[in-house]
């Protein structure tokens, strides 16, 4: 039972690690589905989730350990 809940808390902790790093994109993304659903433009929308990708994408390509995994949290979050 003990290893279930050593599994379930790693799954836990790298999704929280995954949607610090692209959960700016796609709440981006999200926002130009609705702007365009309601009938809107969604050019911004579509811009701040290409340059949210990018920041993504840079901030993901370095490399980061437990001992300064923080600031990957930190920098993406922005």
């Amino acid at each position: 039972m003990t290893e279930y809940i050593i599994i379930v808390a790693l799954i836990a902790v790298s999704a929280i690690g995954v949607y610090s790093f692209f959960g700016q994109t796609i709440r981006n993304q999200v926002a130009g589905l609705s702007a365009e659903m309601s009938g809107q433009e969604s050019t911004a929308q579509i811009g701040a989730a290409k340059a949210s990708a990018v920041t993504a994408t840079t901030v993901a390509a370095k490399k980061y350990n437990l001992g300064n995994y923080d600031e990957a949290a930190n920098k993406s979050a922005k």
